[in-house]
């Protein structure tokens, strides 16, 4: 199941944990990304807190934490090469998955074509 976030989120379910990343529409507008800043495994977070950075030539800009949960990894990849969030931001460049409190929250996110209306 995938799903976004009015903040230009998106999250992939597998079982009880998301993996989560920004939009291709977010990483449009953001430009060449330069610098990564990712949550530390084992934080819980809060829905709608800041939980990672994502930082172009343009502006730096946070990322926030879609729905509460734990922090259960972080793409070590995307920290060594920002640029590769950019580049495939729904695939190789996801951030940090999320072991969710509440699973049946992913209900009230848009899917995908609420979403693309949201991004027009």
């Amino acid at each position: 199941m995938l799903r976004f976030t009015d903040e230009h989120e998106w999250l992939r379910l597998d079982g009880d944990v998301a993996t989560v990343g920004i939009t291709a529409h977010a990483a449009e507008q953001l430009g060449d990304l330069v610098f990564v800043e990712l949550p530390k495994v084992g934080v819980k977070l809060t829905k709608g807190e800041a939980a990672a950075v994502v930082e172009s030539v343009k502006a730096a800009s946070d990322v926030y934490a879609p729905l509460s949960g734990e922090v259960t990894e972080v793409n070590e990849a995307a920290l060594s090469d920002p640029a590769s969030v950019g580049a495939d931001p729904q695939g190789a460049g996801w951030l940090y998955r999320l072991k969710l409190d509440d699973v049946s929250a992913m209900d009230a996110l848009m899917d995908e074509a609420a979403y693309a209306d949201f991004a027009k």
